[in-house]
């Protein structure tokens, strides 16, 4: 651990005080971007919903199969060290409340990426050039602000997924949240997600059946805080 990262609770601490605010950088694209773990600090401990949070420590029940820790992916490639998800505090709440309506039924959920520091969708965008279903450096991605969950549903009992119209990253139009041409069973599944991920504060994105954007997401400013460092801090608090 370096020393910069064990000066980080004091550099908090300092910048934390009553009224004071520091203002988020811009970037080359004249995007604003939260890439200071200072200043990261400082606006959670300005105002705690903004923290990321390992979801898995939250929900113990809830699945996860980080693809981007992988190379089953679209890029074909490990783009993640860690196979972790986080998320806001009030995205993990409304997550929370999902995963209980879903357990009521023997169901759960799995979730394929969370949060995703800025730096990878550069990466995303740099290789495939595709604005539908990557999102642009200039603007940034929902998942930057800690607002958007790639998810399916799962069987309890058995750990299996539903039957839903495509693989997830399925850059084709059967991808498509309206999609008709579809089996009864599949689309049922694939409106159950979307009905109730809906009803708990999220909106499906309407290119991919397993994305969901957190209807606050205009609160929270495109981050580029690595896992690594969101687990170090963990760990020193």
């Amino acid at each position: 651990m370096t020393k910069e990262f064990f000066a980080l609770p004091l550099i908090a601490l300092f910048f934390s005080g009553p009224g004071f605010c520091q203002d988020v950088p811009q970037n080359k694209y004249g995007l604003k971007v939260v890439a200071n773990i200072g200043l990261y600090q400082q606006q959670v401990n300005n105002d705690s919903a903004k923290a990321l949070i390992e979801i898995q420590k939250e929900i113990p029940n809830i699945a996860l199969d980080i693809r981007y820790a992988s190379t089953n992916n679209f890029m074909h490639e490990k783009m993640y060290n860690l196979a972790k998800a986080y998320t806001r505090l009030p995205v993990l709440s409304a997550l929370k409340n999902v995963q209980k309506e879903l357990n009521e039924k023997g169901l759960g959920l799995k979730i394929f990426d969370a949060y995703r520091p800025y730096t990878i969708t550069v990466a995303f965008y740099e290789k495939q050039k595709d604005s539908i279903f990557v999102a642009t450096p200039w603007k940034g991605s929902r998942h930057n602000r800690g607002c958007a969950i790639d998810l399916t549903i799962i069987n309890l009992k058995n750990g299996k997924e539903l039957e839903m119209p495509t693989p997830f990253d399925d850059f084709t139009e059967k991808a498509n949240t309206d999609y008709p041409h579809l089996p009864k069973k599949v689309i049922e599944n694939r409106q159950l997600l979307k009905d109730i991920m809906t009803k708990n504060g999220f909106t499906a994105y309407k290119d991919e059946w397993w994305h969901f954007d957190f209807n606050g997401w205009k609160e929270f400013d495109v981050t580029d805080i690595s896992f690594e460092d969101l687990q170090r801090l963990q760990t020193l608090n």
